[in-house]
């Protein structure tokens, strides 16, 4: 199944290509062998509870080698799939987009998948509207919106975070292996500026430090219950140390969690990172840098490095040859596990299994421009 491609005009035609090169033998000593144990794929929570779409799924994951799956419970919108939270009832977030959580579960963990629950904190539109005092807000009191007219809930409030453990635990209770907090962080797009929140003192470093002491209590929470962790962050993570103005410290939130998954699309960086002309049309070269980075980053905690990967069109039409790039470069420097997202959940699975690709030359590099945050996930 291959992706659904959005064409843009004058950007669909990618400057590189790739050709097949023969698979390397067990003796061999080419960088091409795979090392990677985990392959993930991303699987919007409204078609995982269908059981046909979901039966469906799971023999195409296992057809191309795919042995881990993320299903979200509570999308970026704030709509949530979990029953019985007080919260969501209230807020009328819930919606029973899956009828049955456990014999979901079930399916994919019969099959040989390692399920993780996918729980988006902070940019949540519903709650920050169903309960003001909750939401992130102008100066003048009323609720902050971003530029897409989203409203965002306020990272230091602990009624919040409760309710993030609350769907968490859930979640744990219906069998997935782990929880993956995604938008575990403060706003990046609008006029942040003009985000006041229920701490007046507010900086980057009570940002962060308010992250870290979320993922404290949620390990003490949800650890009994025998899930693993893991976070979403930003792509440039791995490259900025300074918390991008969002509190995500990759190292510091690392020491927190069993894996960090930095949302690394080469179409969300910005023209001449890394020295590149146009990161989008370069996926081998941006994702190698970047994971480099982060394996200096992380150190000892390198093997807990599990990035999302591209296998979407934006700007740059993509095909599995692109995504295969990505895929080769996070394996060459040793990385285990990787993660594909794509929206729609229609995926290029000949990527994982084509075997190594031949690299061009990379394109000529530019002089490096700070780059502005990178644009919110698709």
């Amino acid at each position: 199944m291959l992706t659904t491609w959005v064409l843009f005009p004058a950007l669909c035609a990618p400057s590189f290509s790739f050709a097949q090169a023969p698979a390397p033998t067990a003796a061999s000593t080419s960088p091409y062998v795979s090392v990677a144990s985990f392959k993930g794929v991303h699987f919007t929570g409204w078609a995982a509870g269908s059981t046909k779409a979901r039966r469906r799924f799971i023999a195409d994951m296992k057809g191309a080698g795919f042995n881990a799956v993320v299903v979200a419970l509570k999308d970026y919108d704030g709509y949530v799939f979990v029953r019985d939270v007080p919260l969501a009832v209230k807020s009328g977030a819930f919606t029973n987009a899956i009828p049955d959580l456990p014999g979901a579960v079930k399916d994919f963990k019969e099959a040989g998948i390692y399920a993780i629950a996918r729980v988006a904190i902070f940019k949540d539109d519903r709650l920050a509207r169903a309960r003001p005092d909750l939401a992130v807000h102008f100066p003048d009191g009323r609720i902050w919106t971003n530029d897409k007219g989203t409203a965002w809930v306020d990272p230091y409030k602990k009624e919040v975070w409760d309710y993030a453990l609350d769907i968490a635990s859930r979640a744990a209770i219906a069998g997935f292996d782990e929880i993956q907090f995604d938008y575990i962080r403060f706003p990046s797009d609008g006029k942040t500026r003009q985000c006041r929140y229920s701490r007046v003192d507010h900086s980057s470093a009570t940002a962060s430090a308010a992250l870290r002491e979320l993922l404290k209590l949620a390990a003490a929470r949800l650890g009994p219950l025998g899930v693993k962790l893991s976070i979403d962050t930003f792509g440039m993570t791995t490259s900025v140390d300074s918390g991008m103005g969002i509190g995500q410290t990759l190292d510091q939130m690392a020491d927190l969690v069993d894996y960090v998954s930095p949302m690394m699309y080469p179409s969300h960086y910005a023209r001449g990172e890394y020295g590149l002309k146009y990161p989008n049309r370069a996926p081998y070269e941006t994702i190698r840098r970047g994971v480099a980075d982060a394996l200096g980053r992380l150190g000892p905690r390198s093997s807990s490095l599990r990035p999302y990967l591209q296998d979407f069109s934006m700007g740059v039409r993509y095909t599995p040859a692109h995504v295969r790039a990505q895929i080769l470069a996070a394996e060459e420097l040793g990385v285990r596990g990787w993660i594909l997202w794509n929206a729609q959940n229609n995926y290029s699975w000949s990527a994982a299994s084509a075997g190594p690709v031949v690299k061009l030359p990379p394109e000529t590099p530019a002089p490096a421009a700070k780059p502005p945050l990178p644009p919110e996930k698709p």
